[in-house]
């Protein structure tokens, strides 16, 4: 009867301790169900949160996101699709007309400019951006780089005390396939090289090799395309000086022109800053600037972008600086991926081309040689 008792106490003992366990694994079981939940609620809410916020921004009534977006996408090669996601083609075409550059049409004066020879030891300057100029690096008459910085981009400036040392050059294979800045600056023993004007990519490659427009070296039209023998001109006289302006090939001839690309927009013309409605219609990305003072001095600019420590600037920025430093006339080159800065063999900035080097193949380039 004891031996009973026993044996049903201890079964009894077993079921409790059996009913205990599954009330805790229940328990921890029912906890875990209610994080995860509450995991699954805090995403939710972030997700929708930020799904909001996006489609408040896209949509909302607050245009300049909508509008620096627009911008910045439709002016790359291959991401134009974040506009297009989007915005209806009615909507990007409003966008762009708002924000614009409007050349005043005139061309650049080659008698206002007077190139001098500068004594390295200059005490008077006319202001701060003066001084960073005309002070010359120890043992280098030829060129000084001079760092830039802004609210959202970093970059560089060269001063090129020489105009006669500034060249157009091209790639090898032009009308094919372009080549790496840095190649042709090896190839024709440049000290500095900044990329030129942009080209046409029918099949989406990158290979670089169609300029815009018109390429004209040694006074020679090396290629034309498209251009109806009219465009937008970027060159070099035979005097070293910087030539802006919209000109037919008769009329550059006439200018006695040495070198020239086709591109643009033009920033500065004869001291006078182009009009800019918005932010230009270029949003902010890397970019590539080429100016000349009144004094002859060439200037080259090249700003990084699509960085976390520099997003990019503007085309009014860029119109800032090069006016800030002196530039009497002044034109945009191509940017984006193609803004390289090579000097020394030796490449300056961060360029952001989808390829191993950061590079892509370009048509040309400005180079300054010894």
């Amino acid at each position: 009867m004891e031996y009973n008792n026993f044996k049903t106490e201890v079964l009894h003992d077993l079921v409790d301790e059996k009913l205990i366990n599954n009330n805790l694994k229940y328990k921890k079981k029912t906890k875990k169900m209610a994080k995860w939940k509450k995991v699954v609620i805090i995403l939710s809410s972030v997700f929708m949160f930020f799904m909001g916020s996006g489609l408040f921004l896209l949509y909302g009534p607050w245009p300049k996101f909508r509008e620096l977006l627009i911008t910045t996408a439709m002016t790359t090669l291959h991401h134009q699709y974040l506009a297009t996601w989007f915005y209806s083609e009615e909507t990007i075409n409003k966008v762009l007309e708002k924000n614009k550059v409007i050349n005043s049409g005139d061309i650049s004066n080659l008698d206002d400019i007077q190139i001098k020879t500068y004594d390295k030891r200059i005490s008077n300057f006319a202001n701060k951006y003066d001084e960073q100029i005309l002070t010359k690096d120890e043992g280098n008459n030829l060129y000084k780089v001079i760092d830039i910085k802004g609210s959202t981009f970093k970059g560089y400036l060269v001063a090129v005390y020489d105009p006669s040392k500034v060249s157009i050059v091209h790639s090898k294979y032009l009308g094919s396939t372009g080549q790496l800045i840095t190649q042709m600056a090896k190839d024709n023993n440049a000290v500095v090289a900044i990329n030129g004007g942009g080209f046409y990519d029918p099949d989406w490659k990158s290979q670089g090799g169609i300029p815009v427009g018109l390429t004209i070296k040694d006074g020679k039209v090396l290629y034309d395309f498209e251009s109806g023998g009219k465009g937008n001109l970027i060159g070099l006289t035979y005097d070293n000086k910087l030539l802006l302006g919209t000109m037919t090939i008769e009329q550059a001839k006439k200018n006695n022109i040495r070198d020239a690309i086709q591109f643009g927009p033009f920033l500065i013309i004869n001291g006078k800053k182009s009009t800019i409605y918005g932010n230009g219609g270029w949003g902010y990305g890397p970019r590539t600037v080429i100016g000349q003072r009144k004094d002859g001095i060439i200037l080259m600019l090249v700003i990084d972008g699509r960085r976390a420590a520099s997003v990019g600037a503007s085309i009014k920025d860029c119109q800032d600086i090069m006016s800030n430093y002196g530039a009497y006339n002044a034109a945009n080159l191509d940017g984006g991926s193609s803004s390289t800065l090579v000097v020394n063999n030796k490449v300056m900035n961060n360029p952001v081309a989808a390829t191993p080097s950061g590079m892509r193949n370009i048509p040309n380039a400005f180079i300054v040689k010894e």
